[in-house]
C-alpha cells in the first residue's frame, strides 16, 4: 500500500508520444509484417514511418528541454545499475523508481535507437535502394523484440511494486515524494507537439500519389 501522495511525474508531451508513438509503431508492423508490402495499405506503412521520425525528432529535443523525468539526463544510468537493477529484482529487493527505472531506461533508448534506424533504412528504402530491405526488417524484428520486453518488464513491475505504471502514463500521477513532482503538465508544448506532427502528416498525406505510390518529402520524392 503506497502512503505517499499522488504528484505529477509525467509530462503531458511524454504521455502523448508514448501513446501515440506505440500507436502508430504497432500499426505499421501489423502492415508491413501481417499484411504485407503487396497490400493496398502498405503505402500507408511507410507515411506511418516518416511521422514517427518526425516524432521521434521531437521527443529528441523534449529529451532535453522538456519536465524533469522526462529529460534524459533524468534516466542516463551506468551498465552497473542495470547489472544491479536486476540482480535486486531477482531477490525481491529492488527499489521502487519514481520516474524510470534503470531496466526500462535502456528499453527507451534502445528504442530511440532502433526507430532512427528504421526510418534511415525505411527512406534508404523509399529512395530505391533496396540494399536496406533486409536490414530493415531485422531491426523491426528487433523493435518488436524491445517492445516485447518492456511490457514484460512493465507487467512484472506492476505486480511486484503493486503500482500501476501504465495508468500513470495515463493520468501522469504517481505515488511519490511532492518534492519529486514537476511543476505543470506542459499543455502549451503538448498542443505545440500535436500540432507539428499533424501539420507534418497532413502534408505526407497531402502530397501522397496514389497511383505512384509516392509522397515529397522536402527536396525528395520517397515511395
Amino acid at each position: 500500500m503506497h502512503t505517499a501522495p499522488t504528484t505529477l511525474i509525467w509530462d503531458l508531451p511524454t504521455r502523448l508520444f508514448h501513446w501515440l508513438f506505440a500507436s502508430g509503431f504497432l500499426a505499421a508492423a501489423f502492415i508491413a509484417l501481417a499484411l504485407g508490402e503487396h497490400s493496398a495499405w502498405f503505402p500507408y506503412h511507410a507515411l506511418i514511418g516518416l511521422t514517427l521520425a518526425a516524432m521521434l525528432l521531437l521527443r529528441l529535443i523534449w529529451g532535453f528541454v522538456g519536465s524533469r523525468h522526462a529529460r534524459f539526463r533524468d534516466f542516463v544510468f551506468p551498465p552497473s545499475a542495470v547489472l544491479g537493477y536486476f540482480r535486486d529484482a531477482l531477490a525481491r529487493r529492488d527499489a521502487r523508481s519514481v520516474g524510470h527505472n534503470p531496466a526500462s531506461a535502456y528499453a527507451i533508448f534502445a528504442m530511440l535507437a532502433v526507430v532512427a534506424a528504421l526510418a534511415v533504412t525505411g527512406v534508404m528504402l523509399g529512395l530505391g535502394l533496396e540494399q536496406a530491405k533486409e536490414a530493415h526488417e531485422l531491426l523491426a524484428y528487433a523493435m518488436l523484440a524491445v517492445v516485447a520486453l518492456h511490457v514484460l518488464g512493465v507487467a512484472l513491475h506492476t505486480l511486484r511494486h503493486r503500482e500501476n505504471i501504465t495508468a500513470s502514463m495515463i493520468h501522469g500521477r504517481k505515488h511519490a515524494d511532492p518534492a519529486l513532482a514537476i511543476p505543470s503538465a506542459h499543455p502549451l508544448a503538448a498542443g505545440l507537439f500535436l500540432l507539428l506532427t499533424a501539420l507534418w502528416a497532413g502534408g505526407l498525406l497531402r502530397n501522397y500519389d496514389a497511383a505512384a505510390g509516392t509522397t515529397t518529402l522536402p527536396g525528395t520524392t520517397i515511395s
